[in-house]
């Protein structure tokens, strides 16, 4: 019994990918002992486009073999007497798919490994709304303005209230109603860590900038905080 022509280059595929998830790091581990090197995704892709590419090529490179492969592929999916094994291609393929969109989509509650920058360096300079602002040389314009400053710290309250509560709480102790949605949770204004400690030009940036706003050293948990300058 002839084995099919497609099912070879599935399983050579298969075997291909396996050894690139699995092979690398075992030869790793063996020259490493103790240690289980993780093959980074962008590569597994990489690799995996090369080998397709040349499993292709070795399919079309002979006549008689592309023509046994194509009567192969039309029967697969347009013979009566395949329906059974098509529909379980078929719905792995979707269940596949499925797990990997949301695998990819999914948040990862667990603490990890790492040590995270509560508060990291800020850069020297950010746009907002068009305009740049040199953090090292920038200062609070409300805080200078004595004669109003009543009123300024009465409008800062309003602008807590309506947009900030919600996460850092009444009571500034990062406690709102939807704290308990995020990891980690929003940050404790009560704690002499946060505010007391920091510069108000770091907070401008800060809150300005939100979660996207943060360089690669606050992850891997990442800030739920939104883009404020593009709401207020």
């Amino acid at each position: 019994m002839r084995v099919p022509q497609t099912i070879c280059l599935l399983v050579g595929t298969a075997i291909s990918y396996a050894l690139i998830v699995v092979g690398i790091p075992a030869l790793g581990a063996l020259m490493r002992p103790g240690t289980w090197p993780v093959v980074p995704a962008h590569l597994v892709g990489l690799y995996m486009f090369f080998i397709v590419i040349v499993i292709l090529l070795y399919a079309a490179g002979d006549d008689e073999r592309w023509k046994r492969i194509r009567n192969e592929i039309q029967f697969f999916f347009g013979a009566q007497k395949a329906w059974l094994a098509r529909s379980a291609v078929i719905a792995t393929i979707s269940l596949a798919g499925g797990y990997l969109a949301y695998a990819a989509a999914r948040s990862d509650l667990d603490t990890p490994p790492e040590l995270r920058a509560i508060h990291p360096a800020p850069p020297s300079s950010f746009s907002v709304g068009g305009k740049m602002y040199n953090l090292l040389t920038l200062e609070n314009p409300l805080r200078a303005d004595k004669k109003n400053f009543a009123r300024n710290v009465r409008a800062g309250a309003e602008i807590f209230f309506k947009n900030c509560v919600f996460c850092h709480g009444d009571k500034l102790d990062g406690r709102g109603h939807y704290a308990d949605a995020f990891h980690p949770l929003p940050a404790n204004f009560r704690d002499i860590g946060t505010i007391a400690q920091l510069q108000e030009s770091y907070l401008f940036w800060r809150i300005a900038t939100g979660g996207p706003g943060l360089p690669r050293e606050a992850a891997p948990w990442a800030s739920s905080m939104p883009v404020w300058h593009r709401f207020m």
